[in-house]
């Protein structure tokens, strides 16, 4: 079966086990969203196979549901030893603006607590984020530009060939500082034990 046809057989098959664990456990909708701290809206789009949920929204539903991880995800097969997500592949992008082009080089479909992106930032172009989970970390390694990474209340330039690791549990935001293009790998990781 096709990798593709995988991902979208395994995103419906998390939606249906969400579903019928929520309902047998006589929850609405509204009352897995205030026990899990995942909002109704995304807890519906699971469910209707319409959201690959990542690994924190997924360990959320399961502590809401009082049950563990691998009963949403089911049983498992073994991997394939090699995936590959190719340059072309439209799933891949993650968002397009005016300032800046994101592109998962992570395995799609994959519940993971590490994220892979290839960031590139129009001339001048930046990437503002509100702070994600609890101790999420980021490291962003420069490959073409010059870019200032601002985290909290601190900031450093970086030119290419440089990387940096900071806190991305506050404000924080990446920057082209130049009037050309710029381009940049980006690491997200996600505390998975975090309370």
């Amino acid at each position: 079966m096709p990798a593709k046809d995988q991902a979208a057989r395994s995103v419906a098959e998390i939606g249906r086990r969400v579903k019928r664990l929520r309902e047998a456990a006589n929850l609405s909708l509204d009352q897995l969203s205030r026990m899990s701290g995942v909002s109704k809206a995304m807890l519906s789009q699971v469910e209707r196979s319409r959201a690959n949920p990542t690994v924190v929204v997924l360990l959320k539903i399961a502590g809401g549901l009082g049950c563990s991880p691998d009963e949403l995800l089911g049983p498992t097969e073994a991997p394939p030893s090699i995936t590959v997500l190719r340059h072309d592949d439209p799933r891949a992008l993650f968002r397009r603006s005016a300032d800046c082009v994101i592109r998962t080089l992570s395995p799609l479909g994959a519940e993971k607590n590490i994220e892979f992106y290839l960031l590139e930032l129009a001339a001048r172009g930046a990437l503002r984020s509100e702070p994600h989970f609890e101790r999420t970390e980021e490291f962003l390694a420069v490959a073409a530009g010059r870019i200032r990474v601002v985290s909290g209340d601190q900031s450093v330039v970086l030119r290419r060939g440089d990387s940096a690791h900071y806190r991305a549990d506050v404000r924080h935001a990446i920057e082209n500082m130049s009037a050309r293009p710029a381009r940049a790998y980006l690491v997200v990781k996600y505390d998975v034990a975090r309370s």
